[in-house]
């Protein structure tokens, strides 16, 4: 039985989610990986580059370690196959992270600052990390949608189903 935290929670279905979805596009071809979608970052790819980005950046900010070295938009990886290769690095850095946080870690204050927006605010910890998280799940439910134009179904994408949470 799971007993972790929702930070926990979150990291097994980011997992479960972002291997489900990048073996859903890894049936597209790169062509149409790239192909403009009329998606925020245009593409498939770019949206998944994004992602990685953006994870990136805020496990930086969470544990210390190094940002991306290239502002919003820039790609970090022009082949799909180190794009997967470096997701489930992340994804598994990610749940390592989480597992290890405490009900006392959340409620820290936290400040961060936005090149993006341009603006500092201070929160419990907690509000940063349900940020991440709900940062993936809005990009993946582009990336679902835009799957579902190319009649690719990932089959369900329920939390309660995630493999690591079954009894």
């Amino acid at each position: 039985m799971f007993t972790g935290t929702q930070p926990h929670l979150m990291a097994l279905y980011n997992r479960w989610m972002n291997e489900r979805m990048y073996a859903a596009c890894a049936t597209l071809s790169d062509m149409q990986r790239r192909e403009h979608l009329g998606l925020y970052f245009k593409s498939i790819h770019g949206t998944l580059d994004h992602l990685m980005w953006g994870d990136q950046g805020w496990l930086a900010r969470f544990t210390g370690s190094a940002p991306p070295s290239v502002a919003a938009g820039v790609e970090l990886y022009d082949d799909f196959e180190s794009l997967w290769e470096a997701r489930r690095a992340l994804d598994a850095d990610i749940l390592t992270w989480a597992e290890e946080l405490t009900p006392e870690a959340l409620n820290e204050p936290m400040t961060w600052s936005s090149k993006l927006y341009g603006f500092t605010q201070t929160h419990p910890r907690w509000v940063q990390v349900a940020q991440m998280f709900n940062h993936q799940t809005h990009h993946r439910g582009q990336v679902h949608a835009a799957l579902t134009r190319f009649h690719i179904d990932m089959g369900p994408t329920d939390m309660p189903l995630t493999p690591d949470l079954m009894v």
